[in-house]
């Protein structure tokens, strides 16, 4: 009789249903890739077929819908190409497309479920979880400054009887400051003051630079007695000095301050003097201490740390994961996979290279999930089941008619 694959067909129905409510549960689930129940027929030395069985449910990985969230540590990979490798506390590793990531007390970037996520970090190339910065990050100590400066040629010289004295604007043809930072990040006012001097008509024109340092005269050889000299050309061009000025200043006038002496260069190479006004850019290097404020990943998965200081630090890189099987990938819930001798080893690389995506920050991949082909495949299901019911109901009627014969 055929209540056999009448009652297989209800049961693969049921099955299908099972599925398609399970894709529009996870709907709203960030990452979450549908699946949808494959069959095969069943013969058994018989010229007509028993009916049919699950032959496996497999996974859509096509990418959901990039969606921004804002928040600092929130992932999406751009790209069909990639899993997030994460690591537990007993150091089993699974693959995610989850990217909703938080810190957690002991500061590694973890899911919801206290997974790490891993990365490479500084030159190792073995995954390791990535964690945020704490603490403050070092100073650096000015060591050279460049400059981008005009000086007027129009500017009427300051006679070689005036003497330069910084409270006598008339002393000087132009003021500029500067922040300078010692070996322990403390900044320092170091002021430059320009000086026109009578030069040769149509041949040359010369100037002379003086320093403070926080409102302080330098020692010697740095002096009021021994300027810089700028020379300039007929052109505007600058002809003296042909290398940066070096000044070290080994009275930093800080009281119980350790930090070495300040020792750096300035480039006045960009000079120029043209008949028109005083501009001037100076670019120091070197910068104080800094807090962590916050953390970035790049869509090559260059994590990068920022500091209150304005710098910034590469803490290493994300790592992606990729499979040559992918339906051989287990799910394990939590929105997780772990690999199988069927889906092969992980293929590891960063993101936008070995073929892998990229990754957006701050913002996660949606799920998946088309309502409107669930909702169809629901219609078709229903419509399954009824049939198979329907021949069930059939073979009924056929043996009651046959127990019914006289």
């Amino acid at each position: 009789m055929g209540f056999g694959q009448g009652l297989s067909g209800l049961n693969a129905a049921a099955q299908s249903l099972d599925v398609i409510g399970n894709n529009i549960a996870n709907s709203g689930t960030v990452g979450f890739k549908a699946g949808s129940a494959k069959f095969a027929d069943v013969y058994a030395n018989s010229r007509v077929g028993l009916g049919t069985q699950l032959a496996s449910i497999n996974q859509r990985f096509s990418v959901g819908t990039i969606s921004s969230t804002g928040n600092q540590f929130d992932l999406a990979i751009d790209g069909a190409a990639g899993f997030f490798r994460l690591q537990d506390s007993s150091g089993a590793v699974s693959y995610t497309r989850n990217g909703q990531f938080l810190a957690d007390k002991e500061n590694y970037i973890v899911n919801a479920q206290g997974q790490r996520l891993t990365g490479y970090l500084g030159t190792s190339l073995t995954p390791e979880p990535i964690m945020v910065p704490v603490g403050n990050i070092a100073p650096a100590a000015t060591t050279s400054i460049t400059s981008t400066l005009n000086l007027d040629a129009r500017e009427e010289s300051v006679p070689a009887t005036v003497i330069f004295d910084p409270t006598n604007t008339s002393s000087y043809s132009h003021s500029f400051p500067i922040t300078v930072y010692d070996s322990l990040g403390n900044s320092h006012q170091l002021s430059q003051y320009f000086v026109k001097r009578d030069g040769t008509p149509g041949v040359a024109s010369n100037w002379e630079v003086y320093y403070r340092l926080d409102g302080d005269a330098l020692n010697a050889p740095y002096d009021d007695s021994n300027p810089t000299p700028l020379a300039f050309d007929a052109a505007g061009r600058l002809t003296s000095p042909a290398t940066p000025v070096n000044l070290t200043i080994n009275d930093i006038g800080l009281a119980n301050s350790p930090a070495d002496p300040l020792d750096f260069t300035i480039d006045y190479a960009n000079s120029s003097q043209f008949g028109g006004e005083f501009t001037y850019r100076f670019d120091p290097d070197g910068y104080p201490t800094g807090e962590y404020a916050s953390m970035s990943v790049a869509s090559d998965g260059t994590i990068v740390a920022s500091y209150t200081n304005g710098e910034t630090r590469a803490l290493g890189t994300l790592v992606l994961a990729n499979f040559t099987n992918l339906q051989g990938l287990k799910a394990v819930g939590g929105n997780a996979w772990i690999e199988t001798s069927e889906s092969g080893q992980p293929v590891l690389g960063a993101p936008g290279s070995n073929g892998m995506a990229v990754i957006k920050s701050q913002a996660v991949e949606d799920s998946n999930v088309d309502m409107g082909q669930e909702l169809v495949n629901m219609i078709i299901a229903q419509r399954a089941y009824q049939a198979n019911a329907q021949t069930i109901q059939t073979q009924d009627q056929v043996l009651q008619t046959l127990i019914n014969m006289r």
